[in-house]
């Protein structure tokens, strides 16, 4: 892993489309705006192989090109190529005539894949684009099966042909690319498993669209502009009582660990005080452990302490027994407090839903696929085939803040964007890292910031701290803790490692 090689995002404002809403935004471009759809083709072509020219320098291209738009965009980028000297062959295998327009009067005339694909440097897939639905079959599998087997870098243009663009469902084979140049703004099936695998490095260019209105999109990523844009800053005659006292409720007998975990996200996260809740079985673990945090006997717990917490975090291996479930309605009652419920806590709401209007402060949820099927009694595959539907319900029958956790993970709330967290690594598929984000969000509410805000920083400050502790497969979740400090201390802006006009998002292949 390394952390020297950070995504890179043009704007603090980058919409996630799905296919239909970027269909939607080019007949903007097109009948609103005036942008001829010619032009949109020739800046995308032009822009795909400039990506191609900085990446791959050397030796023959092919370009792979179908009969829409995809394919145009394909062509113009084979014939700009062999403009600036490269060589360069086309295959065509679209179900209507070339349109030899796009290519100029150049003689790049169209050769079979047998006889092109062979000793390629480079494969430019230019098959299927955002209107392609279901499996590829015919000569377009064909294609995409003799693309993946040539033993190249393919640069997909929009998308992986055979993946579905909103969704990131593969329904037959799909190609494999090393780098996937898409137009305009990344699409939400790029970021989507298995999709988000397919793709390869995303490189989102702009091409000439019009401006997309700020209704124009159902989400947009988290991005290191907004999210250092959203954290307050600090006072300098800031004290422990300004930035804010967590009460972390979480450990039952036997998972002190989570305890200090969420307690350790939410000091290195800034918050001035954390208190920890917890059976008196885990008293002298958690006081060595995290001496800088409170401890609270969670049979002695008394509610005016509570009261005097701007946030509660509750859930981590809090256990789900009746005892565990007094403790988390006595927190509901406490009037106007932020609560972060994750773990065991989602799980009691999941089973007595009646519980949630006994909270009348910010609500955040936090759970994982599993915990979330049981909020929305649905099974765990139809979560995971649409995150971006399940969030976005349990946010509006919760009539919360919602933080689906998964790749990626998700920030959902009622009349506003589904924010998609992009950084971090599979690094972080370790028990605990959770209980980190938990500490994480519950440090930034109490600091006074709004739930959606609090929910979308901490993914990204925890998944950027993930990558700064460098370690790989062997992350711990201590590790991204303690690297939440250099998170927050790191600039927003960046240069793109490219160094190319008009790159507005450079995220590295899943990792």
């Amino acid at each position: 892993m390394d952390p020297a090689d950070p995504h890179f995002f043009a704007a603090a404002r980058v919409p996630v489309l799905t296919a239909a809403e970027m269909r939607a935004w080019d007949e903007q471009a097109i009948n609103a705006y005036g942008i001829p759809e010619p032009v949109l083709m020739e800046s995308a072509g032009r822009a795909a192989a400039a990506v191609v020219q900085r990446m791959y320098p050397a030796g023959r291209v092919v370009a792979v090109a179908g009969s829409g738009n995809n394919g145009g965009d394909a062509l113009v980028a084979a014939r700009t190529l062999w403009m600036w000297g490269r060589d360069v062959d086309v295959v065509y295998v679209g179900r209507s005539p070339l349109n030899e327009a796009l290519l100029h009067g150049w003689d790049l005339y169209p050769r079979r894949a047998e006889e092109a694909l062979p000793g390629a440097a480079v494969l430019i897939d230019g098959l299927l684009g955002t209107g392609a639905s279901g499996p590829p079959t015919g000569a377009y599998a064909d294609a995409i099966a003799a693309m993946n087997a040539a033993g190249c870098p393919i640069v997909a243009l929009d998308g992986p042909s055979g993946g579905d663009l909103t969704t990131g469902a593969t329904p037959g084979d799909a190609i494999r690319a090393a780098v996937t140049v898409t137009f305009g703004a990344p699409k939400r099936g790029l970021l989507l498993f298995p999709g988000r695998e397919r793709a390869g490095r995303i490189v989102a260019v702009e091409i000439g669209f019009s401006r997309l209105a700020d209704d124009g999109a159902s989400a947009r990523l988290i991005t290191p502009a907004w999210a250092h844009a959203v954290l307050p800053s600090v006072p300098p005659n800031a004290h422990k009582g300004t930035m804010g006292k967590v009460s972390i409720v979480a450990g039952r007998r036997g998972m002190a660990g989570a305890a200090v975990l969420s307690g350790l996200g939410a000091l290195r996260a800034g918050a001035g005080m954390a208190a920890l809740v917890s059976p008196a079985a885990n008293r002298e673990i958690l006081q060595t452990a995290l001496p800088e945090a409170l401890y609270i006997d969670r049979d002695e717990l008394d509610p005016d302490f509570l009261a005097g917490s701007k946030t509660v975090v509750a859930g981590p291996g809090m256990g789900t027994d009746d005892e565990a479930l007094e403790v988390l309605r006595t927190i509901a009652k406490q009037e106007g407090i932020a609560v972060v419920l994750d773990a065991d806590a989602v799980t009691m709401l999941a089973a007595n839903p009646d519980l949630r209007d006994a909270f009348s402060g910010p609500l955040v949820l936090t759970p994982h696929p599993g915990e979330m099927s049981r909020l929305l009694g649905i099974p765990i595959d139809q979560v995971t085939a649409d995150p971006f539907g399940a969030a976005a319900q349990a946010a509006e029958r919760f009539a919360c803040t919602v933080l689906l956790k998964g790749t990626p993970s998700l920030v959902a709330t009622r009349g506003r964007e589904t924010l998609a967290g992009v950084a971090g690594h599979s690094g972080l598929a370790t028990g605990g890292n959770g209980d980190v984000l938990s500490g994480v969000v519950g440090a930034f509410l109490a600091r006074g910031m709004e739930p959606w805000d609090a929910a979308g920083a901490a993914l990204w400050y925890a998944g950027r701290a993930a990558e700064l502790a460098g370690r790989g497969r062997g992350l711990l979740p201590r590790d991204v803790a303690d690297a939440l400090p250099a998170a927050l201390l790191e600039p927003p802006a960046r240069e793109s490692a490219l160094d190319l006009p008009g790159i507005v998002l450079d995220l590295p292949p899943a990792r």
